[in-house]
């Protein structure tokens, strides 16, 4: 932790917090923000506060009758929030936890003179800080005062400016709209013409009618850091990510890994550095999402020119921009690390410093300590294109995933694997490829939908890494890892399969589908054989602290070693399966069913074991259940999972009516297997 010394807050802890919502579901605001609320409110009534909670979404966690002291399921507008403020005279408002949605309201709420009409404290950042952060010519003086390396850019307000911009910066041109969620209005321009549509739209989204045009950096490398500040000063590192997309594809459709696999640690304190400078320059109070611009490894370096915002004689990296708030990345970041964000976010935003929070994951430490992974993350999101399969499936800046999935393993290979499993998209591993690509691959790497599996197909086809990184800009450490897995596709295609070639494949991830599928078995047979051979998954602890203190948090993810840290839970014990990522026709509202499944049993005297792969859910929350496995929900996973919890010949029973489709698929799973299933048969 880095600390400021001798300042201290003196002002009184509020006694009553309004607390504002997301409002309804929409690309680029999903479930991380029921998430995040449900978390806040349970955290600031840990300290004594009461808690009146406005949102207008049915469908979560968060509007649930016990989550407040008070809730209005209510439009979210400045007028209602005036009628609700005017009745219930809280001491502070606390927007940061309700994305965009809470973020803007918060800001419209001072700048109409509602918060100083009643007295109320904008609680956490300060309002002053969310505009230098969202309004993106603030942003670039801000950057400019503390020394930090700011992309040559300009702030407009028409298009007009906005073609000036571009003729003095140069094409490929970066639009980028302020206050708006996912990138919303944003987009490459390669033109004139283009620049003109985009900016139309990216003017009309921006609540301030503001774009910041700016120098293309298409093909370096994007990494976030998620930081943490409090009110004294103190700042640390939750949790850094590394984008498998290069920069040109929006974060939140970006493969995400955690922590960074390509940075050495110079480049790390680098950016980590510049990160903190950033959030404390911003003095903000809480958690922020930094994003910034690294230079490309010399083999995507070469093929890069200066429309690509290359230079050899610039700097190391560029900040792109800031989240002053919660985000779908801290979602991701808190799950990864077992660090409650949200938790700790409420709590500073009442004054609490870092080091007075306890850790509720080791109930030793404090959120003073960052997080220490000895593990490798990997998130992919979820597109809606199988609904829509006519619709535009390419990816850029503007964000198009509705939800994501999280994976976790000891290497990339296996975290990679397990998250491709986990996306229930019908394709169930890389081996799937399109019928229209050919045997030397598809036509083209261009980002969309399909890429990783074009990735795959490209080295199976012939390609080398380094080819497939030239073209897409993928950092070779990543294109190489892929081909590692093509390597032991061939091995299980050509050799007998026995316990060391086995044994080999499940550490890199590979389900017993795929095996089989290679080595010309059924899945059944594969899992019979390696349960002859003593291969099973052993289950480890996420802490925190990578085994530095015992954690109390039951949160656990499967990978094939030795030491099984998942001890089968004693007494009544149930199952209940999650509902995998959000997409279109499975939203948020699974994610409550399976919550509140998980309270029914524990109410009811059981022991409550929940199975999910969505880190933006309050279901994979630390706390929700008396035990997290953070797995696909496919048949391998779901029975691996139930013979780890068998004590003896007691077999626990699965719920699966609580999440959605997923869950009622793998019911007839079940019934197969023979194993038992609570409720309907």
């Amino acid at each position: 932790m880095t600390s400021a010394p001798g300042k201290k807050q003196t002002t009184p802890m509020p006694k009553k917090v309004l607390v504002i919502g997301s409002g309804p579901i929409v690309i680029g605001q999903a479930a991380e923000f029921d998430y995040a609320g449900t978390q806040a409110c349970r955290s600031l009534r840990e300290e004594g506060v009461e808690v009146v909670l406005v949102n207008s979404n049915p469908a979560t966690i968060m509007t649930d009758e016990d989550m407040a002291d008070r809730i209005y399921i209510e439009p979210l507008t400045v007028p209602v929030l005036e009628r609700i403020i005017e009745r219930e005279r809280p001491d502070g408002v606390l927007g940061t936890l309700g994305g965009q949605t809470g973020l803007n309201l918060v800001v419209d709420l001072h700048k109409q003179g509602i918060l100083d009409k009643y007295n109320v404290r904008a609680l956490g950042t300060s309002i002053e800080s969310i505009e230098m952060a969202e309004d993106r010519e603030l942003f670039r003086e801000l950057l400019e005062r503390i020394g930090e390396p700011v992309l040559p850019s300009f702030a407009v307000e028409t298009v007009e400016d906005a073609v000036e911009a571009a003729k003095k910066i140069g094409y490929p041109a970066v639009i980028r709209p302020a206050y708006t969620l996912g990138g919303t209005g944003g987009g490459i321009a390669s033109n004139e013409a283009e620049l003109r549509q985009i900016a139309i739209g990216g003017i009309a989204a921006s609540r301030v009618g503001q774009i910041l045009v700016e120098r293309s950096l298409l093909g370096w490398k994007e990494i976030e850091y998620e930081v943490m500040r409090d009110g004294d000063g103190n700042v640390i590192t939750i949790c850094n990510m590394e984008n498998l997309d290069p920069m040109g594809v929006h974060t939140g459709d970006s493969i995400v890994v955690a922590p960074s696999q390509t940075l050495n640690d110079k480049d790390y304190q680098r950016l980590r550095t510049a990160s903190l400078n950033i959030i404390t320059g911003l003095d903000i109070k809480g958690g922020c999402n930094v994003q910034l611009a690294y230079r490309p490894s010399t083999a995507v370096a070469d093929t890069l020119d200066e429309g690509a915002g290359y230079d050899d004689d610039g700097p190391m990296y560029y900040v792109i921009e800031v989240n002053p708030r919660v985000s779908r990345s801290s979602a991701l970041a808190s799950k990864a690390t077992g660090y409650p964000i949200a938790r700790v976010a409420a709590k500073i935003a009442l004054g609490k410093t870092l080091d007075e929070i306890s850790n509720a994951v080791t109930r030793k430490t404090t959120a003073a300590f960052e997080p220490a992974l000895d593990y490798c993350v990997v998130k992919i999101p979820r597109w809606p294109f199988d609904k829509f399969p006519m619709g535009d499936r390419s990816l850029g800046t503007q964000m198009k995933a509705t939800g994501e999935v999280m994976a976790i393993d000891r290497t990339f290979e296996a975290a990679l694997q397990k998250a491709v499993r986990s996306m229930e998209n019908g394709r169930g591993s890389l081996l799937w490829e399109n019928p229209d690509w050919g045997a030397d691959g598809p036509p083209d790497l261009r980002a969309d939908d399909d890429r990783l599996w074009k990735l795959a197909a490209a080295i199976r086809g012939g390609r080398t890494a380094e080819d497939v990184s030239q073209e897409t800009g993928i950092d070779p450490w990543f294109t190489r890892a892929i081909a590692r897995i093509i390597t032991m596709e061939r091995e299980l295609l050509a050799e007998e399969l026995a316990p060391d070639l086995m044994r080999r494949a499940k550490r890199m991830g590979f389900s017993d589908a795929q095996i089989g599928s290679l080595a010309d078995y059924l899945p059944e047979q594969v899992r019979t054989m390696r349960k002859e051979w003593g291969l099973k998954p052993v289950y480890k602890m996420v802490d925190t602290c990578a085994g530095e203190f015992e954690a109390v948090t039951p949160y656990f993810y499967s990978t094939y070693e030795q030491e099984n840290e998942a001890v089968s839970l004693e007494g009544d014990v149930a199952i209940v399966l999650g509902s995998g990522p959000i997409r279109i026709g499975q939203g948020i509202e699974f994610d409550y069913c399976s919550v509140h499944a998980a309270w029914a049993l524990q109410a009811s005297g059981a022991r409550a074991v929940m199975i999910n792969s969505n880190p933006e859910t309050v279901s994979t929350d630390f706390d929700t259940s008396d035990r997290l496995y953070f797995e696909p929900l496919d048949e391998e996973s779901v029975r691996d999972i139930i013979e780890n919890e068998s004590a003896g010949s007691s077999i626990p029973p699965t719920m699966v009516q609580f999440g959605g489709q997923t869950a009622i698929n793998l019911s007839q799973v079940l019934g197969v297997a023979g194993l038992p299933v609570l409720g309907s048969s």
